[in-house]
């Protein structure tokens, strides 16, 4: 890793919300949140997180890279899958503690690892008081067990 961020806490509030030193603000488990988008359509395909090494090795190789935070490992999307995203912009919010990546999806366009466009294919109800899920019918671009085993 050669990418080098500046230091949130040497960047006074001024120079954290208005100026252009770029000082991810990771929180203490070295993450930062990651909310990734379809450059075309603007969907949100998913939301995951970065460590410093993800961060700069996306930023080095134009290819998302993320932290599992349930394998407790770097995971560059779409190594096993084919779905690759190639990334097209990535901002900031205006205190530097989240991301919004822009990206183009590869393979058959599926960013989750059901097989569909978008991690987000369930809505909340509330039907007598009582929450629940309801499939918004969004179809499977691949069958998960093919492409992971089991």
């Amino acid at each position: 890793m050669t990418t080098a961020f500046a230091d949130p806490k040497s960047l006074t509030h001024e120079e954290l919300e208005e100026g252009t030193a770029f000082a991810p603000r990771f929180d203490d488990k070295g993450l930062i949140t990651v909310v990734t988008v379809e450059a075309g359509s603007k969907d949100v395909l998913m939301v995951a997180h970065m460590n410093a090494e993800a961060l700069a090795l996306t930023l080095e190789t134009g290819i998302a890279h993320y932290w599992s935070r349930s394998r407790n490992s770097l995971w560059k999307k779409g190594e096993t899958s084919g779905e690759l995203q190639e990334v097209v912009e990535i901002t900031t919010d205006c205190d530097q503690d989240c991301l919004v990546m822009s990206v183009r999806q590869t393979g058959r366009g599926a960013a989750c690892h059901t097989g569909r466009k978008s991690c987000f294919y369930r809505r909340v109800t509330l039907q007598d008081g009582k929450a629940g899920l309801e499939d918004t019918g969004l179809p499977h671009l691949f069958d998960p067990k093919a492409v992971y085993g089991g």
